[in-house]
């Protein structure tokens, strides 16, 4: 590998992220977004739910210059995390099945901008982690497309992208806009559970399996739970019946793919039972690790409530007796659903 030269191009930047295993790179302006109004308004409506953090500092996010005085361009990388779908109880969303994209994604762009930096240029990388509307940016770096579902996709890779950004002040060549594709296709609104995508390119968060089974902290509405089925971590329904998700090949970042240890999806009533030492060493290096002890189990919980026969009974007995409120509560709930299902 080749580290860059002290005065990079966008050529010469995309050749260094493709060596680096990034598998799209596309470069856009550090002009504001053109998003900004509907960003505000989402959040306005209550819509990002307890994920208060998308609300602050509205100004830094709509405009990138804010963010880096002097900001000229923004590098939009993207890594393809697609692999199949595990066997057994309890679906786990793919991005979540190996180590922290965060990690991984941060690691190569930080050593991407580290390279780029030598001439004296400034840089701030980002996966996650700051103030950037980084969809309908990655639309404009020509990386893809923010299709109904409001996730991204590629056009030969399908909607399994992780995005990180690059906000620097080195002046580089634009890539074109990558136009929309999801022509007349409704097929993610209708196959979302839970009615979270309301409309074409619009998401009630506080509807999304994601947010609650994620984000959400506390205690999840009754009348949501039969809803989440067996996904104990997140949710790929809109992904996975996307008609560009025929192009999706599995990833070769070894490090996102599912280990054999396997999350404990095919044991959940033992994951009832785990310690917090036990899940600290298990989930050290997952996204998994960021819902806690007791946001696992209370999903763990629901699953079984949706899913779970008269042999889960004991370990979810034991659960409604467990230390955390919050898993008694969703525990005693899933007793009910069984018994419902199985009466005597």
């Amino acid at each position: 590998m080749n580290a860059l030269t002290d005065a990079p191009d966008s050529v010469a930047i995309k050749i260094r992220a493709q060596e680096l295993g990034l598998d799209v790179c596309g470069i856009t302006s550090a002009d504001p977004a053109r998003h900004a109004a509907f960003y505000r308004q989402w959040t306005n409506e209550g819509k990002a739910g307890e994920m208060q953090w998308m609300a602050r500092e509205p100004e830094r996010r709509s405009d990138p210059g804010k963010v880096l005085p002097g900001a000229k361009s923004i590098i939009v990388a993207g890594l393809n995390y697609w692999q199949p779908q595990p066997k057994g109880r309890g679906r786990i969303a793919r991005y979540a099945l190996g180590e922290d994209y965060h990690d991984i994604l941060l690691e190569k762009l930080k050593t991407l901008a580290g390279e780029m930096t030598g001439s004296g240029a400034k840089a701030k990388v980002y996966v996650d982690t700051g103030p950037i509307l980084e969809k309908p940016l990655a639309e404009r770096a020509g990386v893809g497309w923010q299709g109904k579902s409001t996730m991204l996709i590629h056009p030969k890779l399908g909607p399994w992208l992780l995005l990180g950004e690059i906000i620097t002040t080195l002046e580089l060549e634009p890539n074109a806009p990558q136009n929309d594709h999801c022509g007349t296709c409704t097929q993610c609104i209708t196959a979302c559970p839970t009615g979270a995508i309301t409309a074409p390119y619009q998401m009630d968060a506080r509807r999304c399996i994601a947010y609650l089974t994620i984000e959400l902290k506390g205690s999840i509405p009754e009348e949501m739970r039969p809803l989440i089925g067996d996904r104990v971590y997140g949710c790929d329904e809109c992904l996975d019946v996307c008609p560009w998700n025929r192009f999706a090949q599995t990833t070769h970042e070894a490090r996102f793919l599912a280990k054999d240890e396997d999350n404990g999806r095919d044991q959940l009533h033992a994951l009832l039972e785990i310690s917090q030492p036990e899940f600290k060493r298990r989930f050290a290096k997952s996204p998994i690790l960021r819902v806690k002890r007791r946001g696992l189990l209370r999903n763990v919980c629901v699953v079984l409530g949706n899913i779970g026969t008269a042999d889960d009974l004991p370990a979810l007995e034991k659960a409604a007796l467990h230390e955390e409120p919050l898993v008694r509560e969703h525990a005693v709930w899933a007793i009910k659903q069984i018994n419902a299902r199985n009466p005597a």
